[in-house]
């Protein structure tokens, strides 16, 4: 399921989506605030140009509306019906939970992103 020339490889480890080879961001902890959105320009392996146009991974915004309504469903359905909290407390798990999750939101939304519109090449180190 989570092996190497999958999106879903791609997305869930951040990697460059056409070699798979290294990670696009200077540093894999999203939790490093600072350092969250510093990405290479391009990849080491298979030179790939991550920031296809200026202003492309403002897509990605729409991409975490759809990702932090998953993470907020998921929080109502554990806190609601998983713990029998009330819906006041589920509202403020909601909250807890998207707060705790926004670096890794951002992150896997920009993979998303990326990954809709560059496909993985299995040969993409030997081409240069």
């Amino acid at each position: 399921m989570l092996k190497k020339g999958s999106k879903l490889y791609s997305i869930l480890t951040g990697t460059c989506p056409k070699c798979q080879n290294e990670s696009m961001y200077m540093d894999k902890n999203p939790y490093n605030l600072s350092k969250v959105f510093e990405m290479h320009e391009r990849c080491s392996h298979c030179h790939t140009k991550y920031k296809i146009e200026p202003s492309f991974f403002f897509g990605a915004m729409y991409v975490s509306y759809g990702v932090g309504i998953a993470f907020g469903v998921a929080a109502f359905i554990i806190s609601f019906f998983f713990f029998g909290s009330s819906l006041k407390t589920s509202f403020v798990a909601i909250i807890a939970a998207l707060v705790i999750f926004m670096p890794y939101i951002m992150r896997i939304s920009r993979n998303i992103w990326i990954n809709m519109f560059i496909n993985y090449d299995k040969n993409a180190d030997k081409k240069q």
